[in-house]
């Protein structure tokens, strides 16, 4: 199963253009090629180590929180490379 996952962006790298996402006390170095205008504090969606959109914080939570009710947080973040990809 492919899943994206919100993440918030906690750091920036403009020349490397990669960036560090949290996901709880997960932190997990990603591709942020695929994104125009990305901020630390945005979300965006993370797919095999790349951030494919920005999403408002919002929808971040919701997504979050169904993710929580599936019991799928825990599992991600116990996956091999930090859960974030």
């Amino acid at each position: 199963m492919c899943l994206a996952i919100p993440a918030q962006v906690v750091e920036i790298d403009d020349v490397s253009d990669s960036g560090t996402v949290a996901l709880g006390p997960v932190r997990k170095r990603i591709s942020l090629a695929l994104v125009d205008d990305v901020s630390v504090g945005d979300f965006v969606l993370i797919h095999v180590g790349y951030a494919l959109n920005k999403i408002s914080p919002e929808e971040a939570e919701r997504t979050l929180a169904l993710f929580g009710e599936a019991e799928l947080v825990e599992e991600l973040a116990a996956a091999p490379g930090g859960g974030a990809t």
